[in-house]
Parts: C-alpha cells; structure tokens; sequence
C-alpha cells in the first residue's frame, strides 16, 4: 500500500542544508496500523506530509496505492489525495459550521450529490457515534468529540489511507483511549491503512502493528511492536519502551536500600503470549530447591500480543545459573542476568 525508498527531505535555511528526513525506506501494508514515533525535530511531521504530497521529496521515491505521490502533480495529485486523508492534533474544524456541516465540506469540495452526502454523513456520524450531536458547533464539543468530527470528516471521501499527526495529544488519557479503540475498530471495519505518528508509546502500544523509530531524521528500528517492546536496540526506543513499561535501566525503580549490598545475582525474565501464564517462580523453587525473590514485575498488552517481565533474586552459584538459564529459554522465556552493584 504505502513503499518508501530512500526518501530525503532537505530545507534550505539562509542557504544552509537542513535535512529533515535522510534515506528513509518503509513499507506498510495494506490494512496495517503502522506507527511512527520520534520526539520533536525527529522528522516524523515532515515524513507524513511527504505521503499526502503536501511535501516534494529531495530524493527517493513515495509510492502509495501504486502511484508515486512525489513526481504526481495537477490533477493527478488532487485525485491522489482523494485517497489519503488526515486528523490533525488540534482538529481543525471550521468553527461555523455544524458536525453534519464540517463532515460534509470536502464531500462538496469534490462535487458529491447531495442526497449522497446526506446519507454518508448519516453513516459517519453513527460510526464515530456523535449521534445526537448532528447540529453541535464545534464550540459546544468536547475534546473527544472535536476528534471524532475530524475522524469522521477524514472518512467522507472513503479513503484508502488515514494520516494521524499526533491525533491524540492534545487529549487526557481516558479521551486518548476512547479515540484509539475508534480507530482500531474502524480499521478493522474498513480494513483501512492507518498511519499514526507520535511521541507517545502507549499509542503505539495500544493499537500499532509495527513501528519505526525515528532519530534526527533516520529511522533508527523498525519492526513489529512485540518484538520492539520486548527487544529493544537503540537508546531511543528504550527511552520510549520506559513510558509504558515504567522502570528504569538496568533495574526497575526500586528503592536503593532494597538493592544495597544485595547477594547473588538478578534475573530479568521476559515472557510473551502464553507463557505469561506460566507458575514461574513456583516451578524454578521447586525444580532446583532455590528461594526465589520477586523485585518487579509487569504485564503489557500490545495490539500484536502480551508479553510481561519479572525481575527475580537468588543467590545461585555459577553451574546452577547456568542451568536455570538454560532451562527457561527451553520455555521460551528470555533470561538475562542484571548487574545490580
């Protein structure tokens, strides 16, 4: 659906080369919630506006539906964007017109009948479920609600793609949660390819399939959201990981006297799927007559599966560890032994 090669975005700045995005090469597929995380000045906004076209590429291709949004101009490129729409972090909502209204305005822009536009506003406005709330000023709206007149007016052409530039950020997290579970649900419906930029994780978390990792213009990691949450690489992504997860490298936040002068060694257990279920601990005492102490543990939730962490002490001599070690992978649980001094 969407196939980035060697994309480069270079600005010029009193003369001066500012390159926003350097040899960038993606592919999403179609019916994906792919997501793409990086802080300010990552290069994350100027990458999505490469694929609506409202930005040329220095260098690279853009492709998205099989045609290369860089090199099409004139019609062909409003007919192009047809096809991809956009929500917006703060809306954008034409504050004189009505839900129905705001919902309605690029189906005119594009010649829609009448009777057609009535119907599909109808539609729209019970998917994103502003039912009662047709003749509402976006004044008279909530947050969410503002959103959810932005979802619905991106959906009015039918598009085969659907931007998201930091749709959530300017909403509390409860509001953040309900927006999300709105565009999995309308993903799934429509079988729509989403493609959400962001710098929180618990968004990619919540309903991304993959992510890439976005640093001073690079993509830094990319892969499926399990596999970068479990396995992070870079320092950034496990920046990131830490919004969610919740503890501090290499040890979980833990109080210093808890950790001081502490025997033996720390284990850090990491479990995916199923195997969260597993009486760990319970059969690691039993099999090898060992007190184990559990320091910290999680369970996370991603759209592609579950995984959780458990942080265990023992004091275990080096032939044991060993074959705990052993043991576990056999299970496949990824052990790793902490440093802790």
């Amino acid at each position: 659906m969407i196939v980035l090669t060697n994309v480069s975005k270079v600005f010029k700045d009193n003369n001066e080369p500012i390159v926003a995005v350097d040899n960038v090469s993606l592919r999403v597929e179609r019916g994906q919630i792919y997501g793409i995380i990086g802080y300010s000045g990552a290069g994350k906004s100027t990458l999505i506006r490469l694929l609506n076209g409202l930005e040329k590429p220095s260098a690279g291709s853009v492709l998205v539906a099989g045609q290369d949004i860089a090199r099409a101009s004139g019609e062909s490129l409003r007919q192009a964007r047809l096809k991809i729409s956009m929500i917006f972090q703060h809306f954008n909502l034409l504050w004189s017109r009505n839900v129905s209204e705001n919902i309605a305005f690029s189906m005119q822009i594009a010649g829609t009948p009448k009777a057609a536009i009535r119907q599909r506003v109808a539609e729209l406005i019970a998917l994103v479920g502003l039912q009662g709330r047709e003749h509402a000023y976006p004044s008279q709206l909530s947050g969410g609600q503002k959103q959810r007149v932005g979802i619905a007016r991106a959906l009015a052409n039918s598009p085969a793609v659907l931007l998201c530039d930091e749709a959530t950020s300017a909403l509390d997290p409860q509001t953040t949660d309900s927006i999300l579970d709105l565009l999995l649900d309308i993903n799934r419906r429509l079988n729509l390819t989403i493609v959400l930029i962001t710098h929180e994780m618990h968004v990619v978390r919540k309903i991304c399939e993959r992510v890439a990792v976005m640093d001073n213009g690079r993509v830094v990691e990319e892969g499926d959201v399990l596999n970068v949450f479990t396995h992070p690489q870079q320092p950034i992504t496990r920046q990131f990981v830490k919004q969610v997860s919740q503890y501090r490298e290499p040890l979980p936040d833990l109080a210093p006297e808890l950790l001081q002068n502490l025997p033996g060694v720390v284990l850090k257990l990491t479990f995916l799927g199923l195997s969260v279920r597993r009486p760990v601990v319970g059969e690691l005492t039993l099999r090898y007559n060992l007190p184990f102490n559990i320091l910290h543990g999680n369970v996370t939730q991603t759209a592609n599966g579950i995984f959780g962490e458990l942080w265990l002490h023992a004091e275990i001599d080096p032939g044991r560890l060993d074959n705990i070690l052993a043991d576990l992978r056999q299970h496949n649980i990824t052990a790793e032994v902490v440093e802790h001094a």
